[in-house]
């Protein structure tokens, strides 16, 4: 099938050296808040890239959940197929696009597991339904029809009538970024890119890019 090529115009919104800061994720924080007042659908939802156990990248759309002073925030069961390769290799990557505003943050950064405590603070305050998801899904495991799934989770509704435990094997990661770029759409293909580099002082380092 031949694409038919997108010759939409990006507009005329700009990013110029005077609308960065200092610290990259301040300036994701100011732009993810944009996003959700623009009611940009799903604006926290980012592609999360890592690497299978057989050497091949392997990508996937999570919901960031929460911004640190250092790290981006998400959630997933410790058995699934992204945290068992995480396990493996701590590298991952990670990008966002949002459309309306022809904005697009990219992340490369190291992975760690969130504290017990934050991951259950979290838990809390899911909705029942999906605190009942969490305990019936043995995610990334084969099933052979969604009866299977359901079944599990009436069992689990029935294993807790009153509050949900949170599962052990259910929690969150942060990537803590050592490079992050921001890129925003222009005319003619001739697009703003900064990208921000991690230094060994704790300190940012950034350039403009070509487009």
């Amino acid at each position: 099938m031949d694409l038919i090529p997108d010759r939409s115009d990006y507009g005329d919104r700009s990013l110029s050296a005077d609308d960065l800061q200092p610290d990259p994720l301040r300036l994701f924080e100011e732009w993810l808040g944009y996003a959700v007042e623009q009611g940009v659908a799903e604006a926290n939802a980012v592609c999360l890239s890592t690497i299978g156990l057989d050497g091949c990248p392997d990508s996937r759309v999570v919901l960031l959940k929460g911004i640190e002073q250092q790290a981006v925030r998400f959630y997933t069961n410790y058995g699934s197929s992204k945290a068992r390769q995480m396990a493996e290799n701590p590298l991952a990557a990670m990008v966002m696009w949002w459309e309306p505003l022809k904005r697009q943050v990219r992340f490369r950064g190291r992975i760690e597991m969130v504290e017990q405590e934050i991951s259950q603070e979290y838990f809390s305050t899911r909705p029942r339904e999906s605190q009942l998801g969490a305990w019936a899904s043995r995610q990334s495991e084969p099933i052979p029809d969604r009866e299977v799934l359901q079944e599990r989770l009436k069992r689990m509704d029935e294993k807790f009538p009153d509050s949900v435990p949170r599962p052990d094997f259910w929690g969150g990661y942060r990537l803590k970024p050592f490079e992050m770029e921001f890129w925003q759409g222009r005319t003619s293909r001739l697009h703003d890119r900064f990208r921000y580099r991690l230094q060994e002082d704790g300190t940012w380092s950034v350039q403009r890019l070509m487009p």
